[in-house]
């Protein structure tokens, strides 16, 4: 065995445990959500935060109370979501614990320590080994480098989620808001229809309205029951569904409180060429595809090396007694370890990196030529909702409003009967329904219209708008 200086020993060893530790990979968390805030600032208006104590936890509480002592709005909701839900917060979390992991993968093996007792009369050898992986120092910074990255992939990942659980709540929010616009409404017509109903069952027990035509009341208003009953239920179930994307406690849910309707329609939508120069802004989802690609090519490469062999480097000191003469005799020394590539030679553990490489490689080209197509279908889904809701608010429920109030003085003036009255009511009924299911769903494309520019494609679909299920047209009309 080769023997070296112990002056020199000691300078190598803490040259490379220095180097070791200067290239270690780190994660914080605080700067983690700087960042995250910086590139989603559209969606989280720099309100992602994680409570690490009670004392925290009691300082978004307090925030969450404060935001619940209003009407809620969408902006207001997404905001109390990112403080209060802990779905958000365990999010964070766990991102925090992957992120901590992959800087734990960039960093040295710790060294182990021995200690040796060989006892052969009249001597006794003492041996204290300081062992650590060579191979480990001599990769360090690939390691750090495929770290660095998994750590970048990590925060990409989080952006992501974030920006999801943001259109998560803009939609339930839309839809909360939006079912208790129909509930509202819905109460209108069943009142409306009951004392319809009630006035023509007094006016047949006076002779002044034959069975057919109080028949047709009694439907009318036995309808109206039936759909302000189905809205009531619709209303609790959109409302749960916004307390659990927002995380509320019990008694914070009781204290949530919702704007009467939806906000109008914006004046202009944005244009084609708006969106196509957001199309080539850097994209959440081929950043985050390149970045898994450029960490498995860099694992690849790291691969190559360690599944080959392994090697060890250790310095031993030690000191031989001779029980009769009483002398010691010190030595010192290192020794090198290779594991030899006899039964595995790593071909199948490159051919798996070599697999992953080229999976990233097709997913990151898939998501770069997927980009635009899903932005296409995503605006056109936007606009087609947008049309639609002005189509209504501009045409189809002035013209309904304007046949009911004819409809009314034709009736009035004895010109037509009942039958004809009750089915314009009933149009009308179905065409403000349909006009709110229509605001509706613009303000749900709108939500993923704005997750899809980002890079998180949301596709929805537009569904054919229609307030024909809120109430039968009678007879077929």
């Amino acid at each position: 065995m080769m023997t070296i200086p112990f002056a020199k020993r000691y300078k190598l060893v803490s040259i490379l445990f220095v180097s070791a530790l200067t290239g270690c990979a780190s994660v914080n968390i605080d700067e983690a959500l700087q960042k995250t805030n910086l590139d989603s600032s559209k969606f989280t208006n720099g309100q992602v935060v994680l409570a690490k104590s009670s004392d925290e936890r009691d300082v978004l509480q307090g925030r969450a109370q404060e935001l619940l002592a209003k009407n809620l709005n969408q902006s207001d909701a997404v905001q109390l979501a990112l403080i209060n839900s802990p779905a958000v917060q365990a999010l964070i979390a766990q991102n925090w614990s992957e992120a901590a992991s992959a800087a734990q993968a960039g960093r040295m093996s710790n060294p182990y320590f021995a200690f040796e007792r060989m006892v052969t009369s009249p001597e006794i050898e003492f041996n204290r080994w300081f062992v650590f992986g060579l191979l480990d120092l001599i990769t360090l910074p690939q390691r750090k480098g495929i770290a660095d990255k998994r750590i970048e992939q990590a925060q990409l990942r989080l952006t992501t989620e974030i920006i999801d659980q943001v259109t998560l709540v803009r939609q339930a929010w839309v839809r909360a808001v939006a079912a208790e616009q129909s509930l509202k409404y819905a109460d209108q017509v069943f009142r409306g229809a009951e004392a319809s109903a009630e006035l023509a069952r007094r006016m047949e027990a006076v002779g002044n309205l034959n069975k057919i035509t109080r028949a047709r009341q009694q439907a009318f208003y036995a309808d109206s029951a039936t759909q302000f009953a189905n809205a009531k239920q619709t209303s609790v179930s959109r409302r749960e569904e916004l307390v659990r994307a927002l995380g509320l406690s019990e008694a914070q849910a009781k204290e949530l409180k919702l704007p009467n309707r939806l906000p109008d329609l914006p004046k202009q939508p944005p244009n084609t060429e708006f969106i196509a120069q957001q199309a080539g802004v850097e994209r959440l989802d081929i950043r985050l595809a390149t970045v898994t690609l450029e960490a498995a090519a860099k694992a690849q490469g790291l691969n190559n090396i360690t599944s080959f062999t392994d090697i060890e480097l250790g310095f031993n000191r030690g000191t031989k007694f001779d029980s009769a003469s009483g002398e010691s005799t010190p030595k010192q020394g290192y020794e090198i370890s290779i594991r030899l590539p006899i039964f595995d030679w790593g071909n199948m553990s490159r051919d798996a990196m070599n697999a992953q490489t080229l999976a990233a490689f097709n997913r990151l080209e898939g998501v770069t030529r997927n980009a635009s197509s899903n932005l296409r279908e995503t605006y056109s889904a936007y606009r087609t909702a947008y049309d639609i809701s002005q189509h209504y608010r501009k045409e189809v429920i002035p013209v309904r409003k304007a046949i009911a109030e004819e409809s009314q003085l034709r009736y009035n003036g004895m010109i037509i009967g009942v039958f004809e009255l009750i089915a314009d009511s009933r149009d009308q009924v179905s065409a403000v329904i349909a006009a709110i299911n229509a605001q509706q769903q613009f303000w749900l494309t709108d939500a993923a219209l704005q997750s899809s520019l980002i890079g998180r494609p949301t596709i929805l679909q537009v569904p054919s708008v229609t307030g024909a299920g809120m109430l039968a047209n009678p007879a077929g009309h």
